[in-house]
């Protein structure tokens, strides 16, 4: 599934220097430099607490760093705007939470607010957008249901038609598949791997399932501690010693033939 390397003249999304942050006097994050480069899907891996999501955070200027500097497509974060930012960036949360009894279809039109003028309503373009993503996120028949009504699953399918009628530069997923079956799980990664394959949308993932990153990652991100591991292709970094030395776990890597792409077998280490 992965593309060429991504060569370096393609344009920088973010750039992290130094950056560090922490909730209170408890640090998460440590001292994290990094490049995310357009043309890769990117997936941000590690045992929980280890700053997945403060990460995502930081990358989406939910959060301020304690500590060292975050670029933006080669501006500083702080210097966008929220409405800017928003113009770019959707986040679909692990957990997506809407206390009002708004329809589906409400919901996922929240979505074009970034898009629209002030006091502009939907055009005609925007209400068939909405209607696309309905269809492509498979709750068209769930659109005029509140969407305190729905399952977990469900919750997090409009998570995601929200996200794309948004039209982002940049896709963040927080762990975006995990009230999922695993048909549906595969059904929107698929979804959002054509988004960025067929209209250069860029995507950036916090996962937890080592095999789900591999079918749907180029590159890979390590976390342990608060601190990068080991970034790069799917392919070099999916190791052995990188799964043991991440999540201390046995771990054998292999082909599959039927995914096309690397299967990871786990166990705990087993005492000599």
């Amino acid at each position: 599934m992965a593309p060429p390397r991504s060569e370096p003249q393609q344009e920088v999304l973010w750039s992290l220097a130094g950056v560090s942050f922490g909730y209170g006097a408890t640090p998460v994050l440590r001292e994290v430099s990094l490049e995310l480069r357009r043309g890769c899907c990117y997936g941000i891996l590690g045992p929980n607490g280890s700053g997945k999501t403060t990460l995502l955070d930081l990358l989406g200027g939910l959060l301020t760093p304690r500590a060292g500097t975050i670029d933006f497509l080669g501006r500083p974060l702080r210097a966008w705007s929220k409405k800017q930012l928003a113009r770019q960036l959707a986040l679909v949360p692990q957990d997506f939470m809407v206390r009002f009894g708004f329809s589906v279809r409400e919901v996922v039109e929240m979505g074009l607010h970034p898009l629209l003028h002030r006091f502009a309503g939907p055009s005609q373009a925007d209400q068939d957008l909405i209607e696309a993503v309905l269809a492509l996120t498979g709750i068209t028949e769930l659109a005029d249901r509140p969407v305190t009504r729905l399952s977990g699953g469900e919750k997090q399918r409009v998570a995601v038609a929200r996200a794309l009628a948004q039209r982002p530069t940049v896709l963040l997923l927080d762990e975006a598949t995990s009230n999922l079956d695993i048909h549906h799980s595969l059904e929107i990664l698929q979804l959002i791997r054509q988004r960025f394959e067929q209209q250069g949308m860029q995507v950036i993932a916090v996962m937890h399932d080592l095999n789900l990153a591999s079918f749907f990652c180029d590159e890979l991100i390590f976390l342990n501690q608060g601190e990068v591991v080991c970034q790069g292709r799917t392919e070099e970094v999916l190791t052995p010693a990188t799964i043991a030395r991440v999540y201390g776990v046995e771990a054998e890597v292999t082909p599959n033939t039927f995914t096309n792409c690397r299967q990871v077998s786990f166990r705990l280490p087993v005492n000599p």
